[in-house]
């Protein structure tokens, strides 16, 4: 069985989260840390805030392991006060900024959230209303706090929490931070939910500094990056792969609440942006912007990628095109803190568009079979992960945690792909979208793959539908390339030229768009819901 190569970085030198707070203050001082818009917090500015917020925090009554949300935008406020949340010991629980008030209720009831902060008028949307819509009783919340925006009646606004920071003593942030251990739970990030309901993984301290001290080293994020950080802070990719890496590395965060090419160009070229990561969807809008060679964006040197099928052809547009030095890509869920596996820097293009690189340092991963055995090199099986990222387990779900971690500690991703015989991983798809086509197995991300080779085609995505002959076929909804269009008789005649019978997609849909979620996955329950409708 291929295995993995373990690298010679070393790990953190943080122990705990306040303590890289208070340590990057101490180093960097004067540097910026956060740049949003006029506001510019030093890292030493950033400490202080820190400590303020964790007084107010202490003045609430928060001990540790108590749980406190967040429900806003990326803004400067969000970062400030998930560090204060992991100043005081207790526990960090981002909610999506596209949850409706039912949705935020389910996370907040279900991890006893004690505070909530939050925004009004975010695009127009007021979260304070979306959640007392619900008319749910939430008796373990005691405090909504506004970050930004008018603070109804029953909430504070955060200038109001602050001034409760005055009636703790001034070195109770201090003395808390310093009670603060490495494995003590930092932050529960809920699972998408995109089947059943959504499950809280459970990290620490040390695990979210050593992945991400390991995930910043492999991507080459150094001192003085100016890092535009669009993917949202609630997912693990724009708060762990993103602000929070950067702080470690002595990164300057940009912190963008709503992805807009233009925006995003206008910024790269303003700010001098040199870290961009994001879904390719990301860089293909880049690519197709109409305008783009009027904008400066020789700065861009580090991109980081994922999470879909990418083409060869991309990697190297990124690179001739928007100027990267470096595009990695990687794979990792919310269970392995975020990161499992990564492309190096010195992996050529083909190996960076069509895997999902090997293992980080001293973790283990195995490709296995339905009865838990190891598959050969380049075979299909489950993906499954041993190491320190793994989660401590669900929140308040233990037969949950037992079905996903075995006894002997590996980590169930769910997800199916092979290793070639460097120890670099496909996914090729999730064990739960594979279906049968008359006894042969059908991975629609193999067949997506496939039909990305068509002319004409710009996205598409496969599920499994009900058949009465074969059990289940394959129905492709489709997205024309900009300026292409297409017919779905075509696209079936096209793959029964090109790929196995089995595999070949009954239905096709043509598209405008996929559905998509914050971070740029395509929600393939909603196109189940269209395709049985």
């Amino acid at each position: 069985m291929p295995s993995l190569e373990v690298g010679d970085i070393t790990g953190a030198v943080f122990e705990t989260i306040p303590d890289m707070v208070a340590q990057q203050a101490r180093a960097l001082g004067d540097r910026p840390a956060i740049v949003d818009g006029s506001t510019t917090l030093t890292f030493a500015d950033l400490a202080e805030r820190v400590d303020e917020a964790a007084g107010a925090l202490i003045g609430g009554g928060i001990q540790k392991g108590d749980r406190v949300a967040i429900w806003a935008p990326n803004i400067w406020e969000w970062i400030v006060c998930a560090l204060a949340i992991h100043s005081v010991g207790a526990v960090m629980v981002p909610i999506n900024t596209r949850y409706k008030g039912i949705e935020a209720v389910y996370l907040l009831e279900n991890s006893g959230a004690k505070v909530l902060f939050t925004v009004t008028g975010f695009l127009d949307v007021d979260y304070v209303a979306l959640l007392r819509g619900t008319d749910v009783e939430l008796p373990e919340l005691v405090q909504i706090i506004v970050l930004r925006g008018d603070a109804p009646e029953g909430t504070l606004s955060y200038r109001e929490f602050l001034a409760s920071a005055s009636e703790v003593s001034p070195t109770a942030a201090k003395e808390r931070a310093a009670s603060v251990d490495p494995d003590d739970v930092a932050d529960v990030l809920f699972t998408s939910g995109t089947t059943g309901k959504p499950k809280g993984a459970m990290c620490t301290h040390s695990q979210n500094l050593r992945v991400f001290d390991q995930w910043s080293s492999i991507v080459g994020l150094r001192e003085g990056d100016r890092y535009l950080v669009v993917l949202p802070f609630f997912h693990s990719f724009g708060y762990k792969a993103g602000w929070f890496s950067a702080l470690m590395r002595g990164a300057t965060v940009f912190p963008e609440p709503v992805f807009d090419v233009d925006v995003v160009l206008r910024r790269v070229q303003a700010d001098a942006i040199t870290m961009l990561p994001g879904p390719p969807a990301l860089y293909q809008s880049l690519l197709l912007h109409a305008d783009r060679a009027q904008f400066d964006i020789s700065s861009l040197r580090l991109a980081v990628t994922g999470g879909a099928a990418i083409p060869v052809e991309l990697i190297h547009r990124m690179k001739d095109d928007l100027g990267f030095e470096t595009v990695i890509t990687a794979y990792g869920l919310t269970e392995s803190c975020g990161v499992v596996t990564m492309c190096r820097l010195d992996d050529d293009a083909e190996t960076i568009a069509t895997t999902s690189g090997r293992a980080i340092p001293d973790v283990e991963v195995r490709i296995i079979d339905s009865e838990g055995n190891p598959v050969p090199a380049n075979e299909p099986g489950e993906i499954v992960v041993r190491g320190y990222n793994v989660m401590k387990g669900y929140l308040d779900a233990a037969e949950e945690t037992r079905k996903t971690i075995d006894p002997d500690g590996w980590l169930h991703t769910g997800d199916i792909g092979t290793m070639d015989e460097r120890g670099y991983i496909k996914i090729t798809d999730r064990l739960k979208d594979m279906f049968i086509v008359g006894g042969f197995n059908a991975y629609p991300a193999e067949i997506e793959n496939t039909l990305l080779q068509m002319p004409g085609v710009g996205e598409v995505a496969v599920i499994g539908v009900p058949d009465e002959r074969l059990g289940e076929v394959g129905m492709a909804f489709v997205v024309p390339a900009p300026g292409q269009s297409l017919a779905s008789g075509a696209v079936i005649a096209w793959s029964r030229d090109n790929m196995a019978n089995f595999k070949v997609p009954r239905r096709v849909e043509v598209l405008d768009a996929l559905p998509r979620n914050a971070t740029g996955k395509v929600v393939k329950f909603e196109l189940r819901e269209r395709a049985r409708a």
